[in-house]
């Protein structure tokens, strides 16, 4: 089961990243992980949050660029060598990675880890043959 992941170009500048951030905060949507991945001039944010779509309408009513990408997000235990678990499960499927994100939990000594894969059905399906749970968005912010 994928979930949405928002992703917004974000200029390159002192105080953009707060921008975005505070107009996401100022329309009641939580953020529960985030990554950026940065140029020169402009940096892609990609977003885990309480309310996608709407979080797309307010991005987009400030000029922001973004779009809405399905992404998977598996839960393991926050222990040494969950990760590489749930990485080599792909390898031995063929499945490549484009990239990955993590982030802890409100419970103790549990993680999840956000992934963009090349085929989010077939990793799905080979997750669950090795055992591997996905999370849903529900799970993500309960």
């Amino acid at each position: 089961m994928t979930i949405e992941q928002i992703s917004v170009f974000v200029e390159n500048k002192p105080g953009k990243l707060a921008e975005v951030t505070a107009l996401l905060g100022g329309a009641g949507i939580d953020l529960r992980a985030l990554s950026i991945a940065d140029t020169e001039k402009f940096g892609i944010l990609r977003l885990i949050v309480s309310e996608p779509a709407r979080a797309l309408e307010v991005l987009r009513a400030a000029d922001y660029v973004g779009s809405v990408t399905p992404v998977l997000a598996v839960s393991l235990a926050d222990a040494p060598g969950s990760l590489a678990g749930v990485l080599r499960v792909l390898a031995d499927a063929g499945i490549n990675l484009e990239y990955l994100y993590a982030f802890i939990t409100r419970q103790a000594g549990h993680a999840y880890v956000v992934l963009r894969v090349t085929d989010n059905a077939r990793a799905a399906a080979v997750f669950a043959a090795a055992g591997v749970a996905t999370a849903t968005r529900a799970e993500i912010f309960a």
